[in-house]
């Protein structure tokens, strides 16, 4: 079947109610998106599907849900009011704004990294390969010019009385200054884990690819504490459970793979990324970092607390090191629609168009479908009855094939078919997704089949 693009599934996405282009009655906002009926559904589920892995089932973790808004100084210790910030230039012919990185990337395809190249190498290769503007196809470009990627705002009830803060660019902080009150609240021993998920905002260009990078972003972290010596251990433990997170919610092996990092920042023992195979190439999907001790010590100096903890068994202070695990719900999400859809062609030359979803993350879990309209009254009971254990949908408008159809492109892994034997002997169809095999089942049995099939 034809190779999956970006446009069939922003098409599909739009077309399903899974993701809408955002204020797109007023003309849309650069790369903002928002997600619909069946789109919100398969986000949350990720993110139920993600805590559950990284927090319900992991020892000695705790959640935070920490504000968007924090304290200026908190940006100052991290670094990011000082360094957090993107190449840019501008076209002179048409003053669109490019990331010099991001061009270079797009030409090279791998045989240089302008991660590790300063402005001025980045504008040398610009020049000698004469990148050009993908808008308007001319090469005339300012100089390269580092760009603040935080969102200002201001707090204060007067014009003269007004405070510079920031949109949080990344969720992260929000686990490191809340380090002392859940250690202490949950008496928490190290090692443990504080995990989140939140909103983050970064006034960057962005280079379309629908939703795998926007200037509003949801992240999922998880930041371990522990003592220097463990630290390595750590770190190979979480590529071993980020990867097998992926695999076990359907990536195929194939379409991921590590990515160390060409260049460490200055406090990191390590870094890696997960890359997954989209369309547009490979991608970063998630990261993981041994960032040392670099973080709590950070805010230990700018805020005058003390962050060392102190061993309940020895009496040893430190301040702990942090592994940290970081993944975008948004591009997660991208990367989930893309391995899950698929296209079959059927007897007749008819195409069927599937959203493959691991039934723990489809946003219906089960359709019920009366074989004909006059059948509703007996569909309806069935369906409340079921609501009441899984998001379940229900469609009695048009031939049963096309239902099915449609419950097959939003990834409803099954579809309980009602019909004139159910009123006799209280058995149902149920149908399955990715095989379309039918078999005949009491709708206990058939509840009991939906409900195994939603372990992770």
């Amino acid at each position: 079947m034809n190779k999956l693009t970006m446009d069939k599934l922003v098409a599909l996405c739009k077309g399903r109610g899974i993701i809408f282009a955002g204020s797109e009655i007023y003309g849309g906002m650069g790369n903002t998106w928002d997600y619909g009926p069946v789109g919100v559904e398969i986000k949350n589920n990720i993110k139920r599907a993600w805590w559950k892995r990284f927090v319900q089932e992991s020892e000695n973790s705790f959640g935070v849900d920490a504000a968007i808004l924090m304290n200026s100084r908190v940006w100052d210790a991290s670094g990011h009011t000082a360094s957090f910030s993107d190449p840019k230039m501008d076209c002179k012919k048409c003053k669109s704004r490019m990331r010099a990185d991001t061009l270079i990337s797009a030409h090279a395809k791998g045989a240089v990294n302008p991660d590790t190249m300063s402005n001025e190498e980045m504008q040398e290769y610009i020049a000698k390969h004469k990148l050009v503007c993908p808008k308007c196809g001319n090469c005339d470009w300012t100089p390269i010019r580092q760009f603040n990627l935080m969102f200002e705002t201001s707090r204060g009830v007067t014009d003269e009385n007004q405070n510079k803060i920031y949109l949080r660019p990344e969720t992260a902080q929000g686990e490191f200054v809340n380090f002392l009150s859940i250690q202490r609240s949950m008496r928490a021993k190290v090692p443990f884990g504080i995990a989140q998920v939140g909103k983050a905002f970064r006034n960057e260009v962005t280079p379309g690819n629908f939703i795998f990078r926007t200037i509003e972003f949801e992240q999922m972290e998880h930041q371990q504490f522990c003592k220097e010596d463990d630290s390595s251990a750590f770190y190979s433990q979480y590529k071993e459970k980020a990867m097998n997170f992926l695999l076990d919610i359907g990536f195929a092996p194939e379409h991921l793979r590590f990515k160390d990092h060409d260049k460490l920042a200055h406090y990191a023992k390590a870094a890696c990324d997960i890359q997954y195979l989209y369309p547009m190439g490979w991608e970063e999907l998630n990261g993981i970092h041994n960032r040392g001790a670099y973080d709590l010590s950070r805010h230990q100096e700018y805020s005058g607390k003390s962050m060392l903890y102190t061993d309940p068994f020895n009496g040893e202070k430190y301040v702990p090191n942090v592994v940290e695990y970081s993944i975008g719900a948004d591009r997660l999400m991208l990367a989930v629609l893309c391995e899950a859809y698929c296209e079959e062609e059927l007897e007749g030359g008819d195409v069927r168009s599937i959203l493959k979803l691991h039934p723990a993350l489809a946003a219906y879990k089960v359709a019920v479908l009366p074989l004909q309209k006059n059948l509703s009254d007996a569909a309806k009971p069935l369906y409340e009855r079921l609501k009441k254990r899984f998001m379940t949908a229900y469609d009695d408008a048009g031939s049963i094939g096309k239902r099915y159809r449609r419950q097959d492109e939003i990834g409803t892994p099954f579809c309980v078919t009602i019909d004139f034997d159910t009123l006799e002997n209280e058995t149902v169809t149920i149908r399955e997704r990715d095989n379309m095999q039918q078999k005949r089942v009491s709708i206990d049995e058939a509840e009991k089949i939906i409900e195994e099939s939603l372990r992770v």
